[in-house]
């Protein structure tokens, strides 16, 4: 692995990674996130009774849009063709938490690691706005890539996930 910074050229200006001469490979990655919440939140989400609708289901559906929109907000980032998406959820009662998983698949010539990490914040996001009229102080939380496969660099594992 390299440990140049591929987004800034020789006298240090911020560019787009040039990946014209790339292969197209198949290109996968997970990425997770939590947000915790009080009792209260927790239970109108684990019975669904949150006012505002099926959560985790809108939840889904945001992160799913979100994270075809991430070339549009993040700097640099290229459009992908994003050929599936999967964000699943596992809900966390011992803690009062959500975890969400995102999963982007696609071919390519550059990776979905942005996109993975854009569906979860957006998803994470969402459960927040559907639910604060019941807790203003959930916590968004180990946000971050637990996989990914495909391109030069290879397959990458979160450290913790390979136990």
């Amino acid at each position: 692995m390299s440990d140049k910074l591929t987004h800034f050229d020789g006298a240090g200006n911020a560019v787009m990674v040039d990946v014209s001469a790339k292969n197209e490979t198949a290109r996968l990655a997970t990425a997770t996130g939590k947000i915790k919440m009080n009792a209260a939140a927790f239970a109108a989400l684990q019975s669904g009774t949150v006012q505002k609708g099926d959560v985790l289901g809108i939840a889904r559906i945001a992160g799913i849009m979100g994270l075809k929109q991430t070339a549009q907000l993040i700097p640099l980032c290229h459009p992908i063709a994003t050929e599936k998406a999967e964000i699943e959820f596992t809900l966390l009662p011992n803690v009062l938490a959500v975890q969400v998983f995102c999963t982007v698949h696609t071919t390519g010539k550059t990776g979905v690691e942005m996109e993975a990490l854009t569906g979860v914040n957006i998803a994470l996001l969402t459960i927040y706005d559907m639910c604060k009229a019941l807790d203003k102080g959930m916590e968004l939380y180990d946000i971050c890539l637990l996989k990914k496969t495909g391109g030069k660099s290879g397959a990458y594992i979160k450290e913790s996930e390979k136990l």
